[in-house]
């Protein structure tokens, strides 16, 4: 902790710019790393293998672009591509899922208009911004104002200052519903932008997880059906890219139940992501947990997740519905697109 937080960013920033040089150098000059290597594996006492040869030589099995030539692709890369593409997925569209959770949630519930919250509002400005849809208690307020007077204290005004709480005036000390707090504006002046990406570590981890299953048991079942069909060519195809395309009905299939896999997989991080971005918290409180250097409780992976330990046995709730949901939905969006590139082509 002896460093000072400016010079912590600078070499974060330092360290994240030479990284990036270094990958693109890499990226540059790997071609030529490729004939140094093979330069020097092919060397011989009795033989020196040519630059052109060398050349020529990757030309011939590999290609110029120094890479496999077919288009095989192994269900433990499956497996990886589809947990970073979830992780980008989940950074991009956390926010826009935040807003339909709690749109959800608000046609569900009823809210409560009262004539006084007006009147409140117009001569608070500050009540407006942090108690949407609550309403003043002014019984609890006056207890709360009786308690204190009995304390000695040297300032002036303190009823000012404990209206710079609105908290105290409902009475409650509850936060808003998220169905109260629904709109990007309102989230932002009472939540901060944070906010937005709120549910994002178990939305990270669900998203990877989703991805990682899915895109792993459909290349396991692509390759599966593949492999069944090329019993039945004669001759047999000398690799997996003559076999030729699989049936649209089957591919769609061996999609929607991928999807169902997955959902079931990565339903307890789904749990926890939604769960969390239907808890409004203020900006002060989240202030006074950075201050107080607040700790998450739980185990360490409910900690790294974001899942709450007092949800543990509600985690696997809803998931027939969203195993449901997202076996359609992966067998519609794949059937049409196989669908339209018929009558397309």
């Amino acid at each position: 902790m002896g460093f000072d937080l400016l010079t912590e960013n600078a070499f974060a920033g330092h360290a994240a710019a030479a990284a990036g040089s270094a990958a693109g150098a890499a990226f540059l000059t790997h071609p030529l790393d490729t004939l140094k290597t093979l330069l020097q594996v092919g060397a011989g006492s009795s033989q020196q293998v040519g630059l052109l040869q060398v050349v020529e030589r990757v030309r011939m099995v590999s290609g110029l672009s120094d890479g496999r030539t077919y288009k095989y692709v192994h269900v433990s890369e499956a497996l990886l591509a589809g947990m970073a593409a979830g992780a980008m997925e989940a950074v991009i569209c956390t926010p826009f899922e935040l807003l339909k959770i709690r749109g959800q949630v608000s046609s569900a519930s009823h809210l409560k208009k009262f004539g006084s919250v007006g009147v409140m509002q117009e001569s608070t400005p500050l009540i407006s911004k942090l108690l949407p849809g609550s309403t003043p208690n002014m019984k609890a307020w006056n207890n709360t104002l009786g308690m204190l007077s009995t304390l000695s204290t040297s300032h002036i005004d303190i009823v000012g200052v404990l209206k710079q709480y609105p908290w105290m005036l409902t009475g409650s000390g509850r936060p808003p519903f998220a169905s109260e707090v629904k709109e990007p504006s309102k989230i932002v002046s009472l939540e901060g932008w944070s906010a937005l990406w709120r549910g994002l570590r178990p939305g990270i981890a669900q998203k990877c997880v989703f991805g990682g299953f899915f895109f792993s048991t459909w290349q396991f079942f692509h390759i599966a059906m593949l492999d069944w069909k090329a019993l039945d060519m004669n001759p047999p195809p000398r690799s997996i890219d003559d076999v030729g395309p699989v049936s649209p009905l089957a591919s769609s299939l061996a999609v929607g139940f991928s999807g169902m896999v997955a959902a079931a997989a990565s339903h307890p991080f789904d749990t926890a992501k939604t769960r969390s971005q239907c808890i409004v918290t203020p900006k002060y409180i989240t202030m006074e947990r950075k201050l107080l250097r607040w700790e998450p409780p739980g185990i360490w992976l409910e900690r790294v997740t974001g899942m709450s330990p007092a949800d543990r046995n509600i985690m696997f709730r809803g998931l027939k519905l969203r195993m449901l949901r997202s076996g359609i939905a992966s067998f519609a969006l794949v059937g049409s697109y196989l669908l339209s590139l018929d009558y397309l082509f």
